[in-house]
């Protein structure tokens, strides 16, 4: 199936800033991409499109560096990326890989980060797992937990939010939910990384305006796995933007100076042969409050003892 993702966003500058972006499609998506990739930065200050000195981190993202003057900055990007017809891949049975066998580059996935202190959770960790089937049963365990014990609310995000503040107030947003994943499975001694991109509502009912997504993924029998402490259930067409070890790493634009967030549009859907997106399925209906029909009272039967006690007292 083909997917198409798209966003525009605005910022207000009060002075010349530079900015760093990560608003790309992750390179391991190259070879899917439809057509190439749409990405472009214009300002109110400059006649013409702002000029991108692109490069690959130190996680593998692409990344895009531009100065922007003072004025109205819009970020336009779109793409339509071809994708598996199945939901997220399952890794059921899989054990863990002992450290010493991890390749190196996956290493700095199981220490602490800005966001995921995974020396104030190891004694939790083992508290709460270390009774399972170390691999796939004890991660998939993780991810359940988590989605059950924090209530999602957007008014309680904060940028300073970390995995332990996640752990004693049981709220945030999709953020908080795969931080606090990924720092119990770094406890577990499971490699585990922080992703974000697109998740649209691909095959399921609307579910309100677009926005980019968060997941994480763990490293076991040699590649990494979606997890989605939030949502919780295998997904169709998640585009990978970027990974890191939290949101520190991965955040789609860092500027050095003030700039002030005006619009902001992100949408991923399936589009036909024709470009057109597809109709999403409608959710399950809800009987009408004034067409609702009253449901018998059950009557429960009376014991011979009640019925002789009801017949003396009317006589």
């Amino acid at each position: 199936m083909r997917i198409k993702s798209e966003y525009e966003i605005h910022f207000e500058l009060q002075k010349l800033t530079p900015i760093v972006s990560m608003l790309r499609l992750h390179p391991s998506l190259d070879a899917r991409l439809v057509g190439p990739e749409q990405h472009r930065a214009e300002s109110s200050g400059e006649a013409e499109p702002l000029v991108f000195d692109e490069y690959i981190d130190s996680y593998g993202n692409r990344c895009a560096r531009f100065v922007a003057p003072e004025g109205v900055l819009k970020l336009y990007g779109s793409a339509v990326v071809e994708m598996d017809e199945t939901p997220d891949p399952q890794g059921e049975g899989l054990p863990l890989t002992p450290i010493e066998a991890l390749p190196h580059d996956t290493l700095k996935y199981l220490v602490p980060s800005r966001y995921c202190e995974v020396d104030r959770f190891v004694g939790i960790a083992q508290d709460l797992f270390g009774h399972m089937e170390p691999g796939w049963a004890t991660a998939a365990q993780i991810r359940d937990w988590v989605h059950w014990k924090v209530t999602f609310n957007y008014q309680m995000a904060r940028a300073t939010k970390t995995a332990m503040d996640v752990y004693t107030e049981r709220v945030g947003v999709c953020r908080d939910y795969q931080h606090l994943a990924i720092t119990l499975s770094r406890a577990m001694n499971l490699p585990a990384r922080y992703v974000t991109g697109y998740l649209g509502d691909i095959r399921v009912p609307y579910s309100g305006p677009g926005d980019f997504s968060a997941w994480y993924q763990v490293w076991l029998g040699g590649r990494w796995w979606d997890m989605d402490a939030r949502h919780n259930t295998p997904r169709l067409g998640r585009l990978l933007m970027a990974a890191g070890r939290d949101a520190a790493d991965v955040a789609i634009t860092t500027s050095f100076g003030n700039a002030d967030l005006k619009k902001f549009v992100v949408n991923a859907c399936e589009i036909d042969a024709a470009g057109k997106p597809v109709p999403l399925p409608l959710p399950p209906m809800a009987m009408p409050a004034n067409l609702a029909v009253a449901l018998p009272v059950p009557v429960k039967a009376e014991s011979p003892r009640r019925k002789a006690a009801s017949r003396a007292k009317r006589s």
